[in-house]
C-alpha cells in the first residue's frame, strides 16, 4: 500500500485495546483523531513519547481522540501500559495488518541512528527502565508514523518518521486537538 497523503481518507480498522474494548476508528467519525503507529509494546522510545504525552496531556482539548497502535498481542501491551496508565486509547495490531496497509516502514539501520541523534531521549529511556524486550529484529526496526485526521475522516497530516524519535512535535498536536 502508498503511504498516507493530505486527503486520504483516514484508516479505517477495527483493533483491541488495553482498556478491554474494541477500538473501531469509524465510530469516530465528526472528531479530530492523533493517530500513531508506534513499534512494540517495550520499546523505550515509544514509552517516553507516551510519557511525554502524559506529562502534557491537560494542554490537550478535552474531545481529543488519540490513537496509538503497537505491534503487540493484547496481552503483553496490557502489562506494558500499566505503568502508564493513558488516558487515551492504545490498540494492539496483533497481525501487523494495519502497520502494512498504511505502508509503515522498517529500517534497521534508521533504528540504530536513533540513539546517536538523540542521546539524552536515549539516557531519559534507560533512567526510566524502558528496556526493549524483544529480540525480533522485525519488531525492532519499524519506524513509527504520525497521523493527524480532520472532522471528516481525512487526512490532514502523515509524517512517517525519519527515525524512532522524530515524532510531530507535541505543541503541534496539542494545537491540532484545539483545531488551530
Amino acid at each position: 500500500m502508498p503511504q498516507l497523503k493530505i486527503g486520504d481518507n483516514a484508516p479505517n480498522f477495527i483493533l483491541p485495546a488495553i482498556d478491554g474494548t474494541s477500538f473501531d476508528m469509524s465510530n469516530f467519525r465528526g472528531k479530530r483523531i492523533i493517530l500513531t503507529f508506534f513499534r512494540f509494546s517495550s520499546c523505550p522510545f515509544c514509552n517516553i513519547r507516551i510519557n511525554r504525552i502524559l506529562k502534557r496531556w491537560e494542554e490537550f482539548d478535552n474531545d481529543t481522540v488519540m490513537v496509538g497502535v503497537f505491534d503487540a498481542k493484547i496481552g503483553e501491551l496490557k502489562k506494558s501500559m500499566r505503568r502508564h496508565n493513558p488516558p487515551f486509547t492504545v490498540v494492539a495490531d496483533e497481525t501487523y495488518e494495519n502497520f502494512l496497509n498504511n505502508d509503515v516502514k522498517k529500517s534497521l539501520l534508521r533504528v540504530l541512528l536513533a540513539p546517536m541523534r538523540a542521546p539524552l531521549t536515549m539516557l531519559e529511556a534507560i533512567f526510566r527502565g524502558y528496556i526493549p524486550l524483544t529480540m525480533s529484529i522485525s519488531k525492532l526496526s519499524t519506524i513509527p508514523v504520525d497521523v493527524l485526521i480532520d472532522e471528516n475522516g481525512k487526512v490532514v497530516k502523515a509524517h512517517y518518521c525519519k527515525d524512532t524519535v522524530d515524532h510531530l512535535p507535541i505543541d503541534e498536536l496539542i494545537a491540532f486537538s484545539k483545531g488551530e
